[in-house]
């Protein structure tokens, strides 16, 4: 089934790559400390890279990005993105884009592995509240948002 989502065009090459590659921009920048009276903030992180085997590039399907180095998920849907020690559910604002779960997704080229930035607003008390996920396609520049601003309930541990 056609993916419908929106993309965005972004810039080309191993130089965008490295600045991040319009990926700060798509998320939104970054909130920096605290709002006024402890209010929550915006952090964006760079580009994301496998805690084990230390790859930028993934697999992305409905649900989960998963590591082309080492095939391991990235933990967007559990908080494993955010650190080890954190586990939460994510609650997207609005059911996943048509196909499958395990379908792979595909920028409007057809390339099938992208680069991951997150975006998190935190909370007065520096948990996660929210979780927005953005792709880059490193071969055309292509742009989207995978997870748009999407309510995280923590688990308990």
């Amino acid at each position: 089934m056609e993916d419908t989502r929106a993309w965005r065009d972004g810039p080309k090459g191993a130089e965008a790559s490295a600045a991040g590659g319009g990926l700060s921009g798509l998320l939104g920048g970054s909130g920096g400390g605290p709002g006024p009276g402890g209010a929550a903030r915006r952090a964006v992180t760079g580009v994301l890279v496998c805690r084990y085997c230390g790859e930028e590039q993934f697999e992305v399907t409905a649900r989960e990005c998963y590591c082309v180095g080492c095939c391991l998920p990235l933990g967007v849907e559990d908080g494993d993105v955010y650190g080890p020690e954190t586990s939460w559910r994510l609650r997207r604002a609005a059911a996943p884009g048509p196909g499958t779960a395990t379908e792979v997704l595909r920028c409007p080229a057809g390339h099938d592995l992208f680069q991951v930035a997150a975006a998190y607003t935190l909370g007065a008390d520096g948990r996660v509240e929210r979780l927005s996920v953005g792709l880059r396609c490193p071969a055309d520049g292509s742009l989207r948002l995978f997870v748009d601003d999407a309510r995280v309930e923590p688990v308990a541990g």
